[in-house]
């Protein structure tokens, strides 16, 4: 097991680190909120259950970004459908993830590792590729850095695996570096057809 992976160290600079971030970002988080409901309406945020460390199940937080768009039936419309440019933008600039800011001070994320997925997603991982779920997921991680939404499930998931095994103090200041470079490009935020990303249906996929 990767010492870094859970030491009080990396622990402390989350806990700082959100801290101050919160704080500094209070009034971007009250705009951001309140052009949510004027925008999208209510509820503001999005929240989703998804695998944590071990894969015990964390609620995750978001700015929403879609609208509730339904077709005749009451059925949900595709995520490209509901997505408003407005929302295209936060997700584009991770504006949308701040709230994840929380689960960070609470102890459920890390500021840099695996991203948190679906909690449905568990069973369909190789031996291998669960092995992403030794970590604390991240708002951030090598995947984010590496492609984003652009690569496939696959390359995804290896990122994340390659994480676990190579994660240090200075691969996570790395992480976080490249990581606001990505955000300023705009770059990898759709996979090519979606409007983000697929769903992972298994290791071929």
């Amino acid at each position: 097991m990767n010492r870094w992976l859970h030491s009080p160290l990396k622990r402390a600079i989350d806990v700082v680190a959100s801290c101050v971030a919160l704080v500094v970002l209070s009034p971007v988080l009250l705009l951001i909120a309140l052009a949510v409901r004027l925008r999208l309406g209510s509820p503001v945020l999005f929240r989703q259950q998804r695998s944590g460390l071990g894969g015990e199940s964390i609620d995750v937080v978001k700015f929403r970004s879609m609208t509730h768009a339904t077709d005749r039936n009451g059925v949900p419309l595709s995520d490209a459908e509901r997505l408003t440019p407005f929302g295209q933008t936060l997700r584009a600039t991770s504006l949308d993830e701040l709230p994840q800011l929380w689960a960070v001070l609470r102890g459920d994320m890390s500021l840099v590792g695996p991203r948190p997925l679906p909690s449905t997603y568990d069973e369909r991982y190789t031996p291998e590729q669960r092995r992403r779920l030794e970590a604390t997921p991240g708002i951030t991680g090598c995947a984010q850095v590496r492609g984003r939404n652009s690569i496939d499930w696959p390359t995804k998931l290896a990122h994340d695996v390659w994480y676990v095994d190579n994660a240090s103090a200075l691969l996570d200041l790395t992480v976080i570096w490249r990581t606001a470079r990505t955000v300023v490009a705009g770059v990898g935020v759709n996979s090519d057809g979606h409007a983000t990303m697929p769903e992972f249906t298994g290791p071929d996929r």
